[in-house]
């Protein structure tokens, strides 16, 4: 019997086709959810919580101004810790509270005008993080996958709110 190790790697051994082969999608959707958030992770690591600050500050941006209660209800953030999250994101100026018109006992979280030129830069570098992780496409194709990521993603979680998603996928302790 030989010691010397087979150099053809394990996954050479799986069959890639036919009714014995493993459906890729699972690993497939793994591996670029793993590359993706650390390639997010590294291109907000100046911003308050990296990555799950970035989420709060584009959330803040994008949509109309949420009271801090629904907005960690959104993310999936539990509220003592949004507390936290915004009180150093509110520390470095990107958003601030505001009285709710509606309700004087809450507070809506509102982007400074610091605060988005901010999330353009972090924009900037999360797509720059995401081409390069799909650099082995051509722009066809990483636009086609991102659309059919996209199309998949909402008839599979119709309900679902895109950045809780993200969040409990990312950081399940959250």
């Amino acid at each position: 019997m030989s010691t010397t190790a087979d150099p053809t790697p394990s996954t050479a051994r799986i069959p890639t086709t036919g009714p014995d082969a493993p459906s890729p999608l699972g690993w497939s959707l793994a591996a670029l959810l793993r590359e993706w958030s650390a390639r997010v992770a590294a291109a907000c690591a100046d911003v308050p919580h990296g990555g799950r600050g970035y989420e709060v500050l584009a959330a803040v941006t994008h949509d109309a101004p949420p009271t801090q209660a629904a907005l960690a209800a959104r993310l999936g953030i539990d509220r003592t810790v949004m507390t936290y999250l915004l009180d150093e994101l509110a520390g470095c100026g990107l958003v601030e509270r505001q009285p709710d018109p509606a309700d004087r006992r809450a507070r809506r979280i509102v982007a400074t005008d610091h605060g988005r030129v901010v999330l353009a830069d972090l924009d900037a570098r999360v797509r720059v993080a995401e081409d390069e992780l799909l650099a082995g496409l051509d722009d066809a194709e990483r636009d086609a996958l991102r659309h059919l990521l996209v199309r998949a993603a909402t008839g599979a979680a119709p309900g679902d709110d895109r950045c809780a998603v993200v969040a409990r996928v990312v950081d399940p302790q959250a």
